[in-house]
């Protein structure tokens, strides 16, 4: 699933080990998700959005909406 979460991480000044302490994730799930490799759970979703406090549609691109 495409999605910005390099772009909010390195807007907060944090590498993928720092995001994924706060997020208490493996640095291996941050690199997946980062490179569209891995979807994150509903709930790792939510709270990856409310980290970076933006909506859950801002983080993640819905493939199926015509704007998208």
């Amino acid at each position: 699933m495409k999605n910005c979460l390099r772009d909010l991480r390195k807007a907060r000044g944090l590498n993928q080990a720092d995001l994924a302490d706060r997020l208490e994730i493996s640095r291996q799930t941050i690199i997946a998700i980062e490179a569209d490799k891995y979807d994150p759970s509903l709930p790792m979703a939510y709270r990856m959005a409310a980290f970076f406090d933006v909506p859950v549609e801002a983080l993640f691109f819905n493939p199926w909406r015509a704007d998208a």
